[in-house]
Parts: structure tokens; sequence; C-alpha cells
């Protein structure tokens, strides 16, 4: 049997960040994944993005649903502050981006298809 993951105050993780233990994931961003692998199926993970990190296009081909824990990131819906839920339906397409930095708590019902 697998033990419960609980992560209290997360929109307080800035001060507790450093405890996890982040694995780079893309260039200027690191990842503590919570569950599922990434590469099939469903998954969730924290994100860290550095100031001016970013994620190249890509394609969902199923639901991402993202909190924004700290800071903000941009895609072509706007800025994203802390407490911003974005839900991306599948098949839709976008890059996202993050000015100043930021923490993301990441849902993916399937995994994303990157654009060259």
């Amino acid at each position: 049997m697998q033990q419960s993951l609980v992560l209290k105050d997360l929109f307080g993780i800035a001060t507790y960040q450093e405890r996890l233990a982040w694995q780079p994931f893309r260039e200027g961003i690191e990842i503590y994944r919570l569950y599922g692998d990434g590469r099939q199926g469903a998954s969730a993970a924290l994100l860290r993005y550095q100031p001016g990190a970013r994620v190249p296009h890509h394609q969902h081909l199923g639901f991402e649903h993202v909190l924004v824990l700290s800071g903000a990131q941009r895609d072509r819906n706007g800025e994203h502050r802390s407490g911003t839920l974005v839900v991306n339906p599948p098949q839709s397409i976008h890059q996202v981006c993050s000015d100043a930095g930021c923490i993301v708590l990441v849902i993916w019902e399937k995994p994303i298809s990157l654009w060259s």
C-alpha cells in the first residue's frame, strides 16, 4: 500500500520549498513529482520556474490543471498570478513562461506533445 502524501499550506510553499527534492525538468525549471512519470497516464507535480524560464509550444493530449502557488506565469491567455487556476482542455496548444519566476501545481490527465 502506497503512503499518502500531505503537503500543507501550498500557498506558503515559498517558505519550505528548499526541503523538497526538486529534480531538473527543463532549462530553468525544476520538478517535484507527486505521482506519475509524465510519460503515460495521469501525473501531478510541482514545477518551480526560475525568472525567464519557459516551456515551448506544446499540445495537451488530455486535460491539464495548473494552480499558481507563488509568483506568476504567462501564456496566450495572459498573466496568471498566485491563486489562479488554469484548465487547459485536450488538444489545446500554448507555451508558458514566467518573467519573475513561480511555483505551480500541475495535474495532467495525459502527457503533453512538445512541438519542435
